[in-house]
């Protein structure tokens, strides 16, 4: 059985570029057929509608919607469609898409509560770009989502997605109804995925994607609170520089697993299998 899975992406958030490509990286898999679907960097609900059409036409099997925060009406529109469809999905969105799936309970403690046969991964690394007209240009935005691929995919958090997913998927070519996925990831629970051997590359790792979640915290203040141009254009550059250094932080991290010949690696067998090593020159294994 060949599982369909739909990737609706309104919008860019840094997991978004690659997301199609994590589940199927040498491209010959026979298990799932993957196709992506986008609004472009519009994420309204016309300009989502045209790309929820097309994914709807293709009738997968699982649906993965990932788009900057997802409690915006265009998002939260694209969700409702596929709930009437009956299309299991998965979100995955940045820190501020808290608001769209988690309430509080009797406690007054916020508990996950997302739509039935809905299910998400909010990644709060995954923060937002400093948006600025005067700060950002096509080269600007380039190097910043470079920038938070390197800090995604070496701290752990594209691996989380990959596996959780790759569970996901297993369950419903098994015919059974699947166990969507509930999560905020944070910097720890992501490095954990990273498998490091090495402690001090561990530490780097978590300061890496600590750093990553604060980015947010300038942007929003440089993009949506300070109105003064001399005061935000700082702000945003600013953002864009820990960015750069909690990159540059991970990449540390990573070479000091490969100086020991201890870097993991999980690739797809033909099958879907996820096999593993941690040894250059060995054969990946189950």
């Amino acid at each position: 059985m060949v599982t369909k899975i739909g990737i609706l992406k309104l919008g860019c958030i840094g997991a978004a570029p690659l997301l199609d490509y994590i589940f199927d990286e040498r491209a010959d898999r026979e298990d799932i057929e993957v196709r992506a679907f986008s609004s472009g960097a519009k994420m309204d609900e016309e300009s989502g509608n045209v790309a929820l059409g097309y994914l709807l036409d293709y009738k997968p099997d699982l649906a993965i919607a990932i788009s900057p925060n997802a409690a915006l009406p265009g998002p939260s529109k694209m969700r409702e469609e596929l709930q009437k469809a009956g299309i299991p999905t998965i979100t995955i969105s940045d820190a501020p898409s808290k608001k769209a799936f988690y309430e509080k309970n009797e406690k007054g403690k916020s508990v996950p509560a997302p739509p039935e046969g809905q299910g998400f991964i909010i990644l709060k690394a995954d923060s937002m770009i400093g948006a600025r007209r005067e700060f950002l240009d096509p080269t600007e935005m380039i190097l910043f989502n470079a920038d938070m691929l390197k800090v995604l995919a070496i701290t752990g958090y594209i691996r989380y997605i990959q596996t959780t997913i790759d569970g996901v998927i297993r369950e419903i070519a098994a015919g059974q109804t699947p166990k969507l996925p509930a999560v905020t990831l944070g910097a720890e629970k992501a490095v954990k995925s990273a498998s490091f051997t090495n402690p001090y590359a561990k530490a780097k790792a978590i300061a890496a994607a600590e750093m990553a979640e604060h980015v947010a915290s300038l942007t929003t203040s440089g993009c949506f609170k300070v109105q003064d141009a001399q005061r935000y254009i700082p702000l945003v550059a600013a953002a864009h520089e820990l960015l750069r250094n909690a990159a540059s932080l991970a990449d540390e991290a990573r070479e000091l697993e490969k100086a020991q010949d201890t870097l993991f690696r999980s690739p797809h067998a033909a099958d879907g299998t996820v096999l593993n090593k941690d040894k250059l020159m060995d054969k990946p294994s189950k």
